[in-house]
């Protein structure tokens, strides 16, 4: 959500925020990324990194099969 200038009051959605928030809404299923319990950050990107890669690639091979 994006808050407006001042000449016009109210926040607007912005056209593209529900894939961002459905990606990471999926991102809910991985246990492990739901806490963060990584020392280094760049541990838990890598991490999400591997979820993401999952998720496409399940992706990927339910259209493979369906066509």
């Amino acid at each position: 959500m994006t808050l407006l200038p001042e000449a016009r009051r109210g926040s607007v959605l912005l056209p593209r925020r529900w894939v961002i928030k459905r990606s990471f809404g999926w991102m809910a299923r991985f246990r492990r990324l739901a806490r963060d319990y990584e020392r280094l950050p760049e541990t838990l990107a890598g991490l999400h990194l591997v979820a993401f890669t999952l998720l496409l690639l399940r992706r990927a091979a339910e259209r493979a099969v369906s066509t």
